[in-house]
């Protein structure tokens, strides 16, 4: 049985967004409502903190250096010595970015969300990387995990409230989505997909917040296998290490009594998957 073991300790109130730098050797990830992104070393447990005067949904590395972020306002540059600046402020009052992730040619693909979750108030936003963005998916209420196939024609998009993951026809070269269908659903009494990520051979492997695990969906929506979490809201999952072959897990505390030493807000690590990811890319602008 896989089991999943705490690689970098911690009490992030919502970790979240997950990504491997195969350059540093290290997972970047970020605590939503602390505003922290964090730099961590699986094989010492040892992490860095910038901490910003804002909501961060998720923080990505840029070719030039420090990260683009999803904020509560939009989408800003962080320098890596925690200097904020909002670049584009999209968002009214109210709403926050949540989880983003960059497609090949260097796209942010950004969901933003009210603060009170309103259904249909939530949407798809790609962050192109001369700054300018626009609105590809409306009526979402909390988009969520997102990532494309190994052949890049399939983009999967979580709406956790919604209960479901949707997979859409794309282009590699083109930010437009079509074809909508629902590729899973998760049963609300068992939890909700959170954060996802997509091997090499295809599978989606999803963060169930509130159930206590992660699901294993193969690209035709079969349930391949669970991998039970020891943390009640695992909320995002990445592959790396050297070989791309540790899945990397966060979760959560928020919301939670919980003792000072309960695990949860920590990121854990999984080893012998069976699967490996792709490599992440950085935000080209």
């Amino acid at each position: 049985m896989m089991t999943a073991e705490v690689a970098i300790p911690g009490k992030a109130r919502v970790g979240e967004g997950p990504v491997w730098d195969a350059e540093l050797g290290r997972l970047h990830w970020v605590d939503i409502l602390a505003g922290h992104i964090h730099t961590g070393d699986p094989a010492t447990g040892e992490t860095a903190r910038i901490e910003l005067p804002t909501l961060v949904g998720a923080a990505v590395p840029r070719r030039g250096g420090g990260f683009v972020a999803a904020t509560a306002e939009g989408f800003a540059t962080v320098e890596s010595d925690g200097s904020l600046n909002i670049r584009r402020a999209i968002l009214p009052d109210g709403e926050r970015m949540n989880d983003a992730k960059c497609d090949r040619h260097g796209r942010l693909w950004a969901g933003s969300t009210t603060m009170d979750f309103q259904p249909g108030k939530g949407a798809l936003h790609v962050l192109m990387p001369d700054w300018t963005s626009r609105v590809v998916l409306e009526d979402l209420t909390l988009p969520n995990g997102l990532d494309w196939s190994p052949d890049g024609r399939t983009f999967y998009l979580a709406d956790s409230v919604a209960g479901e993951i949707s997979a859409f026809d794309t282009d590699p070269g083109s930010t437009r989505i079509s074809r909508r269908r629902t590729l899973f659903r998760v049963p609300a009494h068992t939890g909700m997909p959170d954060g996802l990520t997509v091997d090499a051979a295809g599978c989606l492997w999803v963060a169930v917040w509130g159930g206590d695990r992660l699901a294993r969906i193969s690209p035709d929506g079969d349930l391949l296998g669970e991998v039970p979490m020891p943390v009640h809201q695992p909320s995002s999952c990445a592959f790396g290490g050297a070989r791309l072959d540790v899945l990397y897990v966060t979760s959560a505390r928020e919301g939670l009594d919980l003792s000072d030493d309960d695990p949860a807000g920590s990121v854990f690590a999984i080893n012998q998957v069976g699967a490996a990811g792709t490599p992440s890319t950085a935000f080209a602008g």
